[in-house]
């Protein structure tokens, strides 16, 4: 049975079809998905998200200088929310879908959308992430770095290097008329060469013009699948990697926190990209 072709990008009714046009026309009639023109972002539009990724990156820049041991998750949230609104900006997680603060901190076990709580006392030996989304002047960028308090074990140093390693990795593979699953396949054959598993369950995401856009960026999978990468797409790459299993569950008691199944650590990294005609351009990290 032929594969269906999934018609997302059209040629613009009146006008002669592009070299651009020509080319996602061809491989999206092959059977592959393309994205719509909406996620084919301005110059203009670009260099609005570019400004908030500079935001973006002071707040991580300032996270990184203060976090130590003995501080709350909560006092991250306080510096995260001030430095924002500081600079003109607003922390994008603050009441998105009922989210009560302004970053996401998530602690050893935690993969993903911790709360901070005054009750969470960074410890020596612990790793955290930290999470930080902004929007300024109606545009959207998205990073998370981890952190080492202090001495940690060797095991969890080098989840926290593979990780990043994962990132960089992931990064190399996204080429211009690539495709998303080449993000994924490298990210997966990395982590799992160093005896680590990939998070299923969440992924990457466009973004810019909203908090979370097509396309949804996969950290395992095969290359050659998933949506064209088309210069002018942005979106985040942003692996969560286990020392366990793959596996995880949600807080029930906040409703939010990704926790691993096993409660062996876990750790992410995550930047904002922009593709561009000679591969992947940073706007935030």
């Amino acid at each position: 049975m032929p594969r269906r072709i999934i018609r997302n990008w059209r040629p613009i009714k009146g006008q002669p079809l592009t070299e651009l046009d020509k080319k996602i026309l061809s491989i999206q009639n092959k059977g592959h998905i393309v994205p719509t023109r909406e996620l084919i972002k301005t110059p203009e539009q670009i260099e609005g998200i570019r400004q908030s990724g500079v935001i973006n990156t002071g707040v991580l820049d300032y996270v990184e200088s203060h976090i130590r041991a003995g501080i709350s998750t909560a006092e991250i949230d306080r510096w995260v929310y001030e430095y924002t609104i500081d600079h003109g900006a607003t922390p994008a997680p603050l009441n998105y879908e009922g989210f009560p603060k302004s970053v996401c901190t998530s602690v050893n076990e935690e993969v993903c959308h911790g709360i901070p709580s005054e009750e969470c006392i960074l410890e020596e030996g612990d790793i955290i992430n930290v999470d930080v989304s902004t929007i300024y002047n109606g545009y959207y960028s998205d990073a998370s770095r981890m952190f080492m308090i202090g001495k940690v074990s060797p095991e969890m140093e080098k989840l926290v290097r593979v990780t990043y390693e994962c990132l960089v990795l992931g990064m190399q593979a996204a080429k211009p008329f690539g495709f998303v699953g080449d993000i994924g396949n490298a990210i997966q054959r990395h982590a799992e060469k160093n005896g680590f598993s990939v998070v299923r369950d969440l992924c990457g995401h466009g973004v810019g013009l909203e908090f979370h856009e097509e396309p949804e960026v996969l950290h395992f999978g095969r290359k050659g699948t998933g949506m064209l990468l088309v210069p002018g797409m942005v979106f985040t790459i942003e692996p969560m990697i286990n020392m366990g299993t793959h596996e995880v569950f949600i807080d029930e008691d906040n409703g939010w926190t990704v926790i691993t199944e096993d409660e062996l650590p876990s750790a992410q990294w995550e930047h904002t990209f922009v593709m561009t005609e000679k591969g992947l351009e940073i706007l935030t990290r």
